[in-house]
């Protein structure tokens, strides 16, 4: 295409100069480039797309965080993303106070460690919880006992064994708890130039809220980099089919522990007579010597069974299966 102006846009332009419409210096620096400042003690090493995964990758942490947390607590716990971005390992590390409570996590294969920060009331709140109080965090901080630690290093147990699924798309992770810390300075994972990347969870356990901080240094996933974008993710996810779906289900019902007891048979006597039972006395139950027991699952009557014993402990034989359809 020929860039040969024509009289009439030479005429046109002309006049643009002589009335000021144009101004030659604007002309002249039309062609250069834009120049980006470029901090090289923050370089750039996490891109949106890489943050965007990311919290990919923790939203369905939390979800799994959310559906096993209740168990140990037996109280609801509702986990989201709140926030992801990248800062120097020093900024961070400065941010925390004392005490802490920082798991470091052994990412292998991958080489390094990553940190998980649990809000220290929310750590207060679990341990109430689970010496069977209501769940409220202390008013004041103060140091860990020993037992506490012990409680706090099984839930970060469990928080670290729940970091295997959400990763299965990147990495085939085997992620192991070296340690838990309660100050910050003993936790020195990485050089303090470093950069990370820092997801925030907001952990909601009854009324009692906080957040949790997963530190996840570059230097650990460089060699995942290339597959923590988006387009990777989902062209990895696999669908699984309904029947794996029932059988994972299945294998784990086949793991549950349910109760099981055995009713030699029933009998109705008045207070006074309960009041004084000595050694020695027998109580007529409903049930003859030849009959049946009841045998229940839960509080519910599934078998009935003969009694006997083997070797030094009682036992019974089962006799029939109770459907539920009789």
């Amino acid at each position: 295409m020929s860039e040969v102006l024509s009289q009439n846009e030479i005429d046109n332009l002309l006049a643009a100069l002589s009335t000021g419409e144009l101004d030659v210096e604007t002309i002249s620096n039309a062609d250069e480039k834009q120049v980006k400042n470029y901090d090289f003690g923050r370089p750039t090493k996490f891109s949106k797309e890489h943050l965007r995964t990311l919290e990919i990758i923790f939203e369905h942490y939390g979800r799994l965080v959310s559906t096993n947390l209740p168990v140990f607590l037996r109280k609801n716990a509702t986990i989201s993303v709140a926030s992801s971005e990248t800062v120097t390992f020093s900024e961070f590390s400065n941010a925390l106070s004392n005490p802490v409570i920082l798991g470091i996590i052994d990412f292998a294969p991958l080489k390094g460690s990553v940190m998980i920060d649990l809000a220290t009331n929310l750590g207060y709140a679990m341990i109430d919880r689970m010496l069977g109080g209501s769940g409220t965090p202390l008013e004041r901080n103060r140091d860990f006992s020993e037992i506490e630690m012990s409680i706090l290093q099984k839930i970060m147990i469990m928080l670290t064994q729940l970091l295997r699924e959400p990763w299965k798309n990147v990495v085939d992770l085997d992620p192991v708890l070296t340690r838990v810390e309660t100050n910050s300075q003993f936790a020195q994972i990485i050089a303090p130039s470093e950069m990370i990347a820092i997801i925030t969870l907001n952990m909601k356990i009854g009324d009692v809220e906080g957040f949790t901080n997963i530190c996840l240094p570059f230097i650990t996933l460089e060699d995942v980099m290339d597959k923590l974008n988006t387009k990777y993710w989902f062209s990895t996810m696999q669908d699984s089919s309904e029947d794996d779906y029932k059988d994972n289900i299945e294998s784990m019902l086949r793991r549950v522990v349910i109760p099981i007891r055995a009713v030699l048979g029933n009998s109705r006597i008045s207070v006074s007579d309960f009041l004084n039972l000595q050694v020695g006395d027998c109580i007529r139950l409903d049930s003859k010597v030849d009959s049946d027991m009841d045998v229940f699952v839960g509080n519910i009557k599934k078998f009935t069974a003969l009694p006997g014993a083997k070797d030094d402990s009682y036992a019974v034989q089962v006799t029939s299966v109770i459907r539920e359809e009789d």
